[in-house]
């Protein structure tokens, strides 16, 4: 992987900054009149896997960045009302553009995406003329506009194994989270494939929550649950020291699934009973376990959330369909040149 300067990134919320949970009662309320603003206001409401339980249990929609992407390209309501960070709203907002998308939080922001801003692309791809970009969904609107092809967890490999398809000799620049470029490179098999590695170009970003799951997390888990098996997000900085302990015999193989949410969602409907150490942001327990009630779910890193994604709130979203705010629109010109990538992202699959 390709050594590059450490990014500055902005530092997440403070702990402080996350609002006290919501009472039963409360909950209850608050979703009845979100429901209702939501009919009077012609809107869809969207939730990634990792917000709070309520506002999934609320939404039209729940799914990785992939999913929700789909949903705002297709939906036929005049509003979208998105439950996530920031570059997702602006994501729907390329997508459809005669759509009103609010977000409950502009604060909700994400470390990854500022890893790397357009500036900073634009002297990676000057460095690299005619290489092809794959950036991770997780970045600005602004960075997209600089891209030839956007990803996520689910499909990064399918990404490069079709630009290599169209052009066996292209360059690639894979970008920002290195964690995920490094699952791409075992995937393809480029440790053993050095000239193909020599075109295959990592930035070094990393999502904060996801590189705080340790190797010595799965140590743990691993002896305190044994015969689990394990969900691992790409993102995650333990997935290399996981294939490690499949590689000696220590973990079956069989055992050991590095996967999107969405493929974590997959994979425990095919064994509903089982014992699962869930890698990921811990907001993915939720749609785990109502998918699978059954299911011994446990956390790798008990302290694995996201404080930008818990800053969006039952009361944020009933405030910001009531009072239309807060809007996100991608200046035309950027949204243009962005939808191209993204595009290419959600029909790839």
């Amino acid at each position: 992987m390709q050594e590059l300067p450490t990014v500055q990134t902005t530092p997440p919320p403070s702990i402080d900054d996350v609002p006290a949970p919501l009472g039963a009662e409360e909950i209850a309320a608050l979703s009845e009149e979100v429901r209702e603003l939501a009919a009077e206001r012609d809107a869809v409401i969207l939730a990634h896997n990792y917000q709070l339980g309520e506002l999934q249990d609320i939404a039209d929609f729940v799914g990785d960045s992939l999913a929700l992407s789909r949903q705002a390209a297709s939906t036929e309501s005049s509003v979208i009302a998105f439950c996530g960070v920031h570059f997702m709203a602006e994501t729907a907002s390329i997508l459809s553009p005669s759509k009103t998308v609010l977000i409950p939080d502009l604060g909700a922001g994400c470390s990854l995406s500022d890893s790397i801003d357009a500036d900073q692309l634009r002297a990676w791809k000057a460095e690299h003329p005619g290489a092809k970009v794959v950036m991770y969904v997780n970045t600005s609107a602004e960075v997209k506009a600089e891209t030839d092809y956007c990803c996520t967890s689910s499909n990064a490999v399918q990404v490069v194994e079709h630009i290599w398809r169209e052009d066996p000799g292209a360059e690639v620049l894979f970008g920002p989270d290195m964690w995920l470029g490094a699952f791409v490179e075992r995937e393809l098999g480029l440790m053993e494939d050095p000239e193909r590695r020599s075109r295959f170009h990592v930035w070094a970003g990393e999502c904060h929550v996801h590189a705080g799951i340790r190797p010595e997390d799965i140590e743990r888990t691993r002896s305190e649950n044994p015969g689990a098996e394990f969900l691992i997000h790409p993102e995650c900085g333990c997935s290399t020291q996981a294939m490690e302990y499949v590689a000696s015999g220590d973990i079956d193989s069989e055992g050991v699934h590095i996967l999107s949410t969405s493929g974590m969602l997959e994979k425990i409907k095919e064994k509903p009973e089982g014992t699962y150490v869930v890698a990921t942001e811990n907001g993915m327990l939720h749609p785990l376990h109502k998918a699978a009630p059954q299911a011994k779910l446990v956390e790798a890193n008990r302290m694995a959330f996201c404080r930008y994604m818990k800053m969006i709130t039952l009361p944020k979203l009933r405030d910001s369909l009531r009072d239309l705010k807060y809007e996100v629109r991608v200046p035309p010109e950027v949204a243009k040149r962005a939808e191209l990538c993204i595009d290419r992202m959600v029909s790839i699959g």
